[in-house]
């Protein structure tokens, strides 16, 4: 299939899968990259996960419905117990468990590129989480959307695609506001 082709298929599949849980989760996709902090970040994602969770399983999606569950635990997991003294100890070792999970699960779900993308990106979805600071947690949500928006495109996800498409533009700006201004040097002081 060319490129022509997969807008195509992406095309008529937007038209005959509009619902619920498509729009729930673009709206929650949105809102989670432009929270202003760790905790609100991770709350919106894990709502985001699961309502796509439910859209990828009416397409047929099953890769991209394990990752998304293995996603909907690691925020809550990740919000509720991380950086909490005496609760954290045990945080690494269930998520090296979910992420040997996430791998079996795409072993077991194998589709091609689509299920690649969608383990990619729930990779680096999974060292977001384990970060204490919204900045480097920013940086690995950006990657891990331009991996799903790579699983969006191919399973025919509008609501995923459009979702990823503004999340990248959200965290872009989130990531952009947070840097240090620096001072503006009149034009005749420059050296």
């Amino acid at each position: 299939m060319n490129a022509v082709d997969y807008l195509s298929v992406w095309a008529v599949s937007a038209a005959a899968h509009l619902d619920l849980f498509g729009s729930l989760g673009l709206c929650l996709g949105f809102t989670a990259g432009i929270m202003p902090r760790r905790d609100r970040i991770l709350l919106a994602s894990a709502a985001c996960a699961a309502a796509f969770g439910i859209h990828y399983l009416t397409l047929g999606a099953l890769t991209g419905t394990a990752m998304c569950a293995i996603s909907v635990l690691q925020s809550l997991v990740a919000l509720t117990c991380l950086g909490r003294p005496g609760r954290s100890g045990w945080v690494p070792p269930l998520f090296a468990a979910s992420t040997l999970a996430a791998a079996c699960l795409t072993a077991a779900t194998w589709n091609g590129w689509p299920s690649a993308c969608a383990a990619f990106g729930t990779l680096l979805a999974t060292g977001a989480r384990l970060h204490a600071a919204p900045q480097p947690m920013r940086l690995l949500f950006l990657g891990a959307s331009l991996c799903w928006a790579g699983h969006n495109l191919l399973v025919g996800s509008v609501f995923g695609l459009t979702c990823d498409l503004l999340t990248i533009f959200g965290l872009t700006i989130a990531l952009l506001r947070a840097l240090p201004s620096r001072p503006v040097t009149p034009v005749g002081l420059r050296a």
